[in-house]
């Protein structure tokens, strides 16, 4: 039995083993299943973290800034030497006559002393002319910016009703102006008729002269033979006249009948035009045959021949047909223009109430930004019209750029000066630069503009001054064409001595407190000016990464207004705002960017698990227990 007893123990030992064993290779499969899931996660976190990445290698990617305000400063820049002479010749800024001198030859001048005066009326008057125009703008912004009266906005419906009253009045005129055409066709058929049947009797009844023929015959035969062709030829006219007169007259005759007051403006119009062109006809008629009697009685005459008393009955008939046709024609066209003039006025007051109406609702709602902000412009404008004036007016006196002593007086009071005049030669201890520049440039260069000189001789070495002369006549070498521009040092430094070379930066506008945005911001198309701006879901990106943001969305275009600009900076008249972000560069993906990114993401290895393409994953690892 203990045999057996051994054995059980045995196998009872070999199953706890196993137990221990099975256990153990359960959770080390679970550790490893585990294990696998979460490397498979973040090997597909990975993945997608740097393939999106490395994706965006291929994305157009943009550069922007802000709109920022700022002072334009527009300079140009020359080069020359330090001076040996101190001597300048002062010239006047504006041309006129002399109205004064205050200084003479020996004189000890500080800088800034007026040294003459220029006659200076006109500019006096551009002055307030200015300043009233300034002043104009200022009460029209206040004006706008005021809230809304009760005078204004009664003025506004006043003006409003009016043009509806005045609408009314067209109206009830147009109702009267066919009411009086109508019956100025009923008066023209009262007497249409009468006429018609004249010109019958007279050339187309038988028997009066001779019982056999119609009058209009036996007029032709009382004609000589020499005359027979000609009458012939007015017999006809007669009777073709006639003709298209009766058959207009029958068929505007019916027209008349059908109609009547009560008819619809459009077959009163039509009635009106159709009985006016009647009545030129039934004229025409008229004139023919009274130039066919007179032409028979001529004859007649001529060949003393016997004229019946019915000649005269017929020609006095017709003569006064001639009256009533006239008549009734300068009624007919009158009430036709009227009628015209009539409807266009209606037209035009539907056109004034639309205005009025428009008047009103913008007085009710007030300014909006864009008057105000036009105002603002407005007001800026006359500000700088004003010291333009301003600065017209100083230049018509003289003044010393420079301390020092008056050499030379050139002019007396009473004297003409212009621009390119010296008036007085003046010495100075002040050192001068003699800066040259090209005939473009020189253009823009007035005395007493601001000047920046830096030396090659002293690096560190920056001082200010300002223009003191400029040629009058150009130097020419080799074709090109040069001037000497003066500039006096507004300090002296002992460092700095004669002929030293010298470069010098002149300012010729100065803008403060404007809009800037750089010039690589800037795209024309057409003659329109415009930047581009990210999409509003984009702003945050952009401002996150000035220099390289990829954006989500197209950007969009702003069309702008620009004003002076230098090698920098473009001042922004209107279209933007100090703030606003404005792309300055797009930079194109690569050809190597492109193929790097299709090689970093076709292949993607995580240690402890095999590369493979097309994003799938291999083990190849070792778990550790």
């Amino acid at each position: 039995m203990i045999p057996n007893i051994k054995n059980e123990n045995q196998i009872s030992s070999r199953n706890h083993y196993r137990n221990i064993f099975l256990t153990g290779f359960t959770q080390i499969k679970k550790r490893k299943f585990t294990s696998g899931i979460a490397l498979l996660l973040i090997a597909g976190i990975g993945y997608w973290g740097f393939g999106n990445l490395f994706s965006q290698n291929g994305a157009v990617r943009y550069a922007s800034a802000q709109v920022q305000k700022g002072t334009l400063i527009v300079s140009i820049s020359g080069s020359g030497q330090v001076s040996a002479s101190n001597q300048l010749d002062v010239k006047p800024k504006a041309s006129g006559e002399i109205t004064a001198m205050y200084v003479k030859a020996g004189q000890e001048v500080r800088a800034g002393a007026t040294l003459a005066a220029i006659d200076a009326a006109d500019a006096q008057r551009a002055v307030r002319d200015a300043e009233t125009a300034l002043e104009t703008a200022k009460l029209e912004l206040d004006k706008a910016l005021e809230p809304l009266d009760e005078l204004t906005l009664l003025q506004a419906e006043n003006s409003l009703t009016q043009a509806k009253n005045s609408k009314q009045k067209a109206e009830d005129n147009i109702k009267k102006a066919y009411e009086d055409g109508f019956n100025t066709v009923s008066g023209a058929f009262l007497e249409l008729p009468g006429v018609m049947t004249g010109l019958d009797d007279v050339f187309f009844d038988e028997g009066d002269f001779e019982s056999y023929q119609w009058n209009i015959d036996w007029y032709l035969n009382q004609v000589s033979l020499d005359n027979r062709d000609k009458a012939t030829r007015y017999r006809d006219d007669v009777t073709a006249t006639y003709n298209k007169a009766r058959t207009a007259y029958t068929k505007n005759f019916d027209d008349y009948k059908a109609a009547s007051r009560t008819s619809d403006n459009q077959t009163i119009e039509a009635l009106i035009a159709k009985t006016y062109e009647t009545t030129k006809l039934i004229a025409e008629a008229v004139k023919v045959s009274n130039n066919y009697i007179d032409f028979v009685q001529d004859d007649m005459e001529k060949y003393d021949r016997n004229i019946p008393s019915l000649l005269s009955t017929h020609q006095s008939k017709i003569n006064s047909y001639t009256g009533t046709m006239n008549s009734n024609l300068s009624s007919l066209l009158s009430i036709q223009s009227t009628i015209k003039d009539l409807r266009e006025a209606s037209i035009d007051a539907d056109t004034t109430i639309k205005e009025r109406e428009l008047s009103l609702a913008k007085t009710k709602e007030g300014p909006d930004d864009l008057d105000i902000r036009a105002k603002k412009i407005t007001i800026q404008q006359k500000e700088d019209a004003l010291m333009t004036a301003k600065q017209a007016l100083a230049d018509h006196y003289v003044r010393a750029p420079f301390a020092g002593v008056i050499a030379k007086v050139s002019v007396k009071k009473g004297d003409s000066a212009s621009a390119g005049t010296a008036i007085a030669t003046l010495v100075t201890k002040q050192k001068i630069a003699e800066v040259s520049l090209n005939e473009i440039d020189v253009a823009q260069i007035k005395v007493g503009q601001k000047a920046t000189l830096t030396f090659d001789a002293i690096p560190n070495l920056t001082i200010s001054g300002q223009v003191a002369e400029v040629d009058a006549v150009g130097t020419v070498s080799q074709g090109v064409v040069t001037y000497i521009v003066k500039i006096g040092f507004d300090t002296q430094d002992d460092r700095i001595k004669t002929a030293m070379s010298v470069s010098a930066a002149i300012v010729t506008e100065a803008k403060p407190d404007v809009l800037l945005v750089p010039n690589s911001a800037l795209k024309s198309q057409g003659g329109m000016s415009y930047v581009e701006i990210p999409d509003e879901s984009d702003m945050s990106v952009a401002t996150a990464n000035v220099s390289n943001a990829v954006f989500q969305n197209p950007t969009r275009q702003q069309q702008i207004e620009v004003g002076t600009a230098n090698d920098e900076f473009t001042e922004i008249l209107s279209g933007l705002n100090e703030g606003d972000l404005v792309v300055t560069r797009t930079i194109q993906p690569t050809a190597a960017q492109t193929t790097q990114t299709q090689q970093q993401s076709g292949g993607l290895r995580i240690p402890g698990l095999g590369g493979g393409g097309g994003g799938g994953f291999r083990g190849g690892g070792s778990i550790p227990r």
